[in-house]
């Protein structure tokens, strides 16, 4: 099991993400204008550059949500490799079967 500590940063940069993500979105959006002079440029990289860096989403780690392994991760389940194979012994994932050839 992950630390509790690294569960609830990712949950802190999640929330982070969510709050900038209209702000950031407007900033490279305008940057992406031509007509824009190259000090304008410059102001709006500033502007970028200030927003904190849990912010940007590249920082988020996927975890499973059982035991908050942040390695060997599904998305199609949200589970570690782990909990998804005890899962799919339990029975518990529908439509997940063991194969066999």
């Amino acid at each position: 099991m992950a630390k509790k500590s690294m569960v609830e940063r990712e949950k802190r940069r999640a929330k982070m993400v969510q709050k900038y993500a209209n702000k950031l979105s407007e900033l490279k959006s305008q940057l992406d204008n031509a007509d824009l002079s190259q000090q304008a440029k410059l102001d709006l990289h500033r502007k970028i550059q200030q927003v904190p860096r849990n912010a940007n989403p590249t920082r988020l780690q996927n975890r499973c949500w059982l035991t908050g392994r942040a390695h060997a991760y599904y998305r199609d389940f949200g589970l570690c490799r782990n909990m998804l194979r005890d899962m799919a012994h339990q029975g518990l994932l529908p439509g997940v079967v063991k194969s066999s050839w």
